[in-house]
């Protein structure tokens, strides 16, 4: 999602299940007046996520632990991977709202998709026969 690639969603495995969240400190009020500042490395979903909302925002692109950007001040709210939640708390971060559920998948390029039918469906079968035991 997060590089826009044109592929087909052949399965969704189930395997790795975690989401994608925007997360803040406990006290945080969204000033509405303002371009809210988010800290992630996943920019083109926090930016399509937000422009479904219809809010403004100013986009911090950072790596690494971006839990501390709102404990610097940099941002004030954070959009990243949550599967626990652990590292959130660790750093004073609730999560402050869900909105991607996010899985590993079996995708395929689409031209290989044409062109390797057969063996690309072959494979398929045997990863949810594998998946159903």
């Amino acid at each position: 999602t997060e590089s826009g690639a044109d592929v087909y969603e052949l399965l969704d495995t189930g395997m790795g299940k975690c989401r994608m969240c925007v997360a803040g400190p406990a006290t945080f009020a969204d000033d509405e007046s303002r371009a809210l500042r988010v800290a992630t490395k996943f920019v083109n979903i926090a930016r399509s996520h937000y422009a479904r909302r219809g809010r403004d925002i100013d986009i911090i692109k950072l790596n690494g632990s971006i839990e501390l950007a709102p404990i610097l001040g940099l941002s004030d709210v954070i959009v990243d991977i949550v599967e626990t939640g652990t590292t959130l708390k660790e750093n004073d971060l609730t999560v402050i709202e869900e909105f991607m559920p996010i899985s590993a998948r079996f995708i395929a390029n689409k031209a290989s998709y044409k062109f390797k039918y057969a063996q690309l469906t072959e494979l398929l079968n045997k990863m949810k026969e594998a998946l159903a035991r």
